[in-house]
């Protein structure tokens, strides 16, 4: 009865208790963009792409860590910030994915210095939140992320974020053109 009340009143007009259950349904499998995706060959990392997966969620980082392993990418992990910013600077991963909430240094303040800092600032990272916020996305692109996951994510979508950002070489690169206007103040974010 607590909390499911919601339930029991669209009951009453069956016509429009279907499509509401419907509904959720559909975008919750992404069924879509799956089937597409398997009808078009799959572009890897080259395999010993060093990957760094900042993360203080034990299960995402075994998660993710384990599907990029399998397709041989090294793997770098990091449960909070001030670690993982210390393994990219003296281990230079090509890739990061960054949580947003992790215990004390945030992933914003994470991705500012990663930025700020001379040998990590080429390094593309990929930001991870299991917040629904469209702002929080909006933001990370605007303090130079290079792409931005909801948790939770799907093997399909790790990859196909990994492959937007290969180089011909299938190195991955920062995407060019990330406005970075938030913290590099009269930087003109310029289109080209």
């Amino acid at each position: 009865m607590f909390g499911w009340g919601p339930k029991a009143e669209p009951a009453r007009p069956a016509s429009a208790a279907a499509p509401a259950a419907v509904s959720p349904a559909v975008p919750a499998e992404g069924g879509n963009p799956t089937p597409e995706r398997r009808l078009k060959p799959r572009t890897n990392a080259r395999p010993g792409t060093r990957m760094l997966v900042i993360d203080d969620s034990a299960t995402i980082v075994a998660l993710l860590s384990r599907m990029l392993r399998q397709n041989e990418y090294h793997v770098l992990e990091a449960e909070d910030a001030e670690t993982g910013l210390e393994i990219a600077r003296t281990q230079s991963p090509e890739l990061i994915f960054l949580d947003i909430v992790l215990p004390g240094m945030d992933g914003f303040a994470a991705l500012r210095q990663l930025r700020r800092d001379p040998y990590t600032r080429d390094i593309p990272v990929i930001m991870i939140s299991g917040n629904e916020q469209a702002t929080e996305q909006f933001y990370v692109h605007r303090i130079g992320a290079d792409d931005f996951m909801k948790k939770p994510f799907s093997r399909a979508e790790v990859f196909a974020r990994v492959e937007r950002l290969l180089d011909a070489n299938q190195v991955p690169k920062r995407l060019p053109a990330q406005p970075q206007a938030a913290d590099a103040e009269g930087a003109p974010a310029s289109p080209a």
